[in-house]
């Protein structure tokens, strides 16, 4: 049999590193019995401690040795919060009643967008616009979303999962005809959910 990456590793105790790397990173809990009195699995579990330990320290002196933002990096941050606060055009709803006119702001559909986005761990939404006639009922709309996504995680699923979440959410709270949504990862970040203790 031919070892790939999909292979997993055995060790001779039988257990993968896989199973190792998960139990290390739930901060060894529920203890494990096996793994905490087997030589084999505690001297694995000293190497992924090390590899952990160092990667975390390569990345903190990568951070170090960035220069700063530019002014220009700050001012265009400024400029999108400005801009994604305006309430922007307003978008129909329908209601039985003829007289009664509904609608909901491109700014609280853009918000609606942010808070899915916050729900998923490993992705932080930057900017997201809504493309197309949304003042029309039933014109095909495009969304477009930028985000960050944390360092280690896997960018397609996450944005998958973002494509699936948003959709779900502008099916459930506007009637625009979303005929895609556009995401684009621009940069990767350090988790900081993943710096404190776990």
């Amino acid at each position: 049999m031919a070892v790939t990456d999909e292979t997993p590793r055995t060790l001779d105790c039988g257990r993968t590193v896989e199973e190792l790397s998960d139990y290390l990173a739930a901060d060894r809990t529920p203890r494990d019995a096996h793994i905490e009195t087997c030589p084999e699995c505690l001297n694995a579990l000293q190497g992924l401690e090390r590899v952990s330990r160092l990667s975390r320290e390569m990345l903190a002196q990568d951070v170090e040795d960035l220069p700063p933002a530019p002014e220009t990096w700050i001012r265009g941050i400024l400029a999108n919060i400005q801009n994604e606060v305006r309430a922007g055009r307003p978008l129909p709803l329908s209601h039985p009643d003829p007289r009664v006119n509904l609608s909901v702001t491109e700014g609280a559909v853009r918000a609606l967008i942010r808070s899915v986005g916050d729900e998923i761990p490993g992705l932080v939404v930057g900017r997201c616009s809504l493309n197309g006639d949304v003042e029309d009922p039933g014109a095909p709309v495009t969304v477009t979303i930028t985000a960050s996504v944390a360092w280690g995680r896997p960018v397609a699923a996450l944005t998958a999962l973002l494509r699936e979440h948003v959709l779900e959410a502008l099916r459930r709270h506007t009637e625009l005809n979303v005929t895609a949504i556009d995401v684009e990862i621009q940069d990767v970040h350090v988790d900081s959910e993943e710096e404190g203790p776990r």
